[in-house]
C-alpha cells in the first residue's frame, strides 16, 4: 500500500553565526598572528564520547586534520567588548599528518591559537608536550594559519576518532548526503482495508529543500515497520537508518520530541492521534541522539 501524495518543499536561510574578532597584541619579539579565536576557542577540550559529538564537530569545521603539535608561544589577546584584563591563550604551532577534510588543502605546518586554562587547573597534554591531536577547524586570514571551530576542536588522537572523523566526512561529501532537518512538514494517515492496517507517512522540511519522508506500515500480527526515504516516492522498502551513521543522526539529533500540531491540523483527530502514535514509534526506534558537548 502506498498513499501518492505531493511533496511541499521549504526552503530556509540559515544565518551565519557572528564572529567576535580578537586582535592579538604586540611583543617585544615579533611573531607570526594566528587567526583570532572565537570565545569558544577555549581549551576545555573533552573527549568525544559520542557520534553526534564528533558529527557536530566535522559539520562545522571545512578543516579535520591530523596533526602533530610542535611548539608554543604564550601570548595575551586583548579580551572582547572591552574587556580590562588580556586574555592568555597559545599561539601554538602543528606539523599536519594527514588532512581528513579540507578542499583546498593546507600548508605542512600550521599555526593557531588555543585559550589557556584558568589558574589552578592542569592543563591538557596538547599545552604541554608534543603529542599528536586532531583539529577541527576553518582556514585562517593568512596562509598557514587556522582557527579551530570551538573550545572542542582539539582533541587527542586515537584511531577510533580518526577513523570515525573519516567515516563521517566520507558520508557528508557524498554527492547524495542526507541533508539537515529542520522541520517537520505535513503528515497524512491512511486506514488499510484490513483491521488494524494503516500506513502513515510524515514529510521533513530541510535545509536545502530536498524531500524526506517518514512510512510507518500496520499489519495485523506483524511488528510495525518504518523506514526513511530521500526522494520524492515513498515506498514500502525503505528501512530505518543504522545506528551512528549521518542519516540517523540527521533525524535523532533534529526530530522534536513531538509531532507537531501543525502536522497533523488537516487530519481527522482518529487519524491525527494515529499519526502521532507513529511519529512516537520512530523516536522510540532511533534512540537518543547521545550529544554530550
Amino acid at each position: 500500500m502506498m498513499i501518492s501524495l505531493p511533496v511541499g518543499r521549504m526552503r530556509r536561510k540559515i544565518p551565519f553565526m557572528s564572529l567576535i574578532v580578537l586582535a592579538i597584541l604586540s611583543t617585544q619579539s615579533a611573531i607570526a598572528t594566528a587567526a583570532p579565536p572565537t570565545l569558544s576557542g577555549e581549551s576545555k577540550s573533552s573527549a568525544l564520547s559520542s557520534y553526534a559529538d564528533s558529527a557536530d564537530l566535522i559539520i562545522a569545521s571545512p578543516l579535520v586534520i591530523k596533526a602533530r603539535i610542535e611548539g608554543r608561544k604564550k601570548v595575551n589577546v586583548a579580551a572582547a567588548e572591552g574587556g580590562a584584563s588580556p586574555i592568555s591563550y597559545y599561539l601554538t604551532t602543528a606539523r599536519v599528518e594527514a588532512l581528513i577534510r579540507g578542499d583546498s588543502g593546507v600548508a605542512p605546518t600550521l599555526t593557531f591559537l588555543v585559550r589557556d586554562v584558568p589558574k589552578g587547573q592542569v592543563r591538557p597534554d596538547y599545552l604541554r608536550k608534543k603529542v599528536t591531536v586532531m583539529l577541527f577547524a576553518r582556514p585562517g586570514r593568512k596562509p598557514g594559519e587556522i582557527q579551530l571551530t570551538s573550545r572542542n576542536a582539539i582533541q587527542p588522537w586515537t584511531e577510533n576518532l580518526e577513523q570515525k572523523a573519516r567515516s563521517i566526512t566520507s558520508e557528508l561529501l557524498r554527492a547524495d548526503s542526507p541533508p539537515a532537518i529542520i522541520g517537520v512538514g505535513d503528515a497524512f494517515h491512511i486506514a488499510g482495508t484490513i483491521a488494524g492496517e494503516s500506513e502513515t507517512q510524515i514529510f521533513l522540511k530541510t535545509e536545502n529543500g530536498a524531500p524526506v519522508s517518514l512510512s510507518i506500515l500496520r499489519r495485523p500480527g506483524e511488528v510495525p515497520h518504518w523506514g526513511v526515504s530521500l526522494g520524492e516516492i515513498v515506498d514500502e522498502s525503505a528501512v530505518p537508518p543504522p545506528t551512528d551513521t549521518l542519516l540517523w543522526y540527521r533525524l535523532a539529533c533534529a526530530l522534536p520530541p513531538k509531532l507537531p500540531s501543525e502536522s497533523t491540523r488537516s487530519l481527522p483527530l482518529l487519524d491525527a492521534e494515529a499519526a502521532r502514535r507513529d511519529y512516537k514509534l520512530v523516536l522510540e526506534s532511533l534512540g537518543s541522539c547521545g550529544r554530550t558537548l
